[in-house]
């Protein structure tokens, strides 16, 4: 007779220290993608700008003389993509021509020292380009979760996990010294195809160690509020680093602290089953029932318990 996994591993209990260290270690894990997930928000935002004036203190003009009012939020505000054009280059005087920001922009420092807008002048003629690159991380995110189930289906839940981990944090590392902002979006993309495959994994890893009554409380209670935490927990960090490269090198750094949890986290004994991997799943689960002081059978798994999981390879 076929035995379903939940029933041959029922001995375990549903929410003993194994139970309870998972819960906890695998939803603290997805903080560190709730705050880079939304993380464009600041590190993109245009501050107040117009267009850059060299010659206004030589000539004593002002503002006013130089750039055209325009309509901005419902108020009169300073041209942001337009000056007025110079009669001649020693006298103030402009005539009422406009041209483009020739010299290039000024801006306000009020609220950021830097972001990618303000870095390679993402404004007027090249705005499109700031929402642009938050569209090619979801773009990221859709191909990795298309990929990321077939993949851990094919190398394991735990050695995906911490790829994935390794991926978004390694490579929002090297987005710190972005030269260009072409580089800076095809990190975008990468970032966003590692953030949703940690999660995914994380999500499906969780609920295949986790015991039947306690998968419903990991898969809201845990993952989607530590997720919104992380949410949470970003406007502080951008409050108080306003340079978008310094304010990514610290939302990348936490990163790091889960490489501890390689020690932690075991693989899924269901993938082992469906792999045939009889002994390493036994491992497993004898470990958990050390972990939280109950006695397992003295043989866990049979070879039609793997059978009843194995799949076909991709």
């Amino acid at each position: 007779m076929m035995r379903d996994y939940d029933e041959i591993t029922s001995f375990l209990g549903e929410w003993g220290p194994f139970q309870k260290s998972i819960f906890i270690l695998l939803s603290l894990s997805i903080i560190h993608i709730g705050y880079g997930a939304m993380s464009m928000v600041f590190l993109s935002d245009t501050p107040h700008h117009h267009c850059s004036l060299p010659y206004l203190n030589s000539t004593g003009s002002n503002l006013s003389q130089a750039l055209p009012l325009e309509e901005v939020n419902g108020q009169l505000d300073y041209s942001r993509c337009t000056r007025y054009t110079r009669l001649n280059s020693t006298e103030a005087q402009f005539s009422n021509e406009t041209e483009r920001c020739l010299d290039g922009w000024d801006y306000s420092k009020e609220q950021y020292i830097s972001t990618i807008t303000t870095e390679w002048n993402l404004v007027c003629g090249d705005a499109w380009k700031v929402p642009f690159s938050q569209s090619v991380f979801f773009m990221g995110v859709l191909a990795g979760s298309f990929v990321s189930g077939h993949i851990s289906d094919r190398f394991g839940r735990k050695s995906v996990l911490f790829l994935s981990m390794a991926l978004h944090t390694i490579f929002t590392l090297i987005q710190t010294v972005s030269v260009s902002w072409e580089m800076f979006v095809i990190l975008c993309f990468i970032i966003g195809m590692g953030q949703v495959s940690q999660y995914i994994t994380a999500f499906i890893l969780g609920n295949e160690l986790l015991g039947e009554s306690s998968r419903l409380a990991f898969s809201t209670l845990g993952i989607c509020v530590f997720y919104a935490l992380g949410y949470a927990v970003l406007p502080l960090y951008a409050y108080f680093i306003r340079s978008w490269r310094m304010l990514l090198l610290v939302l990348a750094l936490p990163g790091f602290l889960h490489i501890p949890l390689w020690w932690f986290i075991p693989e899924s004994p269901r993938w082992l089953l469906a792999q045939g991997r009889l002994k390493e799943a036994e491992d497993i689960v004898r470990a958990a029932a050390k972990k939280n002081g109950v006695t397992p059978p003295s043989v866990i798994f049979r070879e039609e318990d793997s059978a009843k999981l194995m799949v076909p390879p991709l």
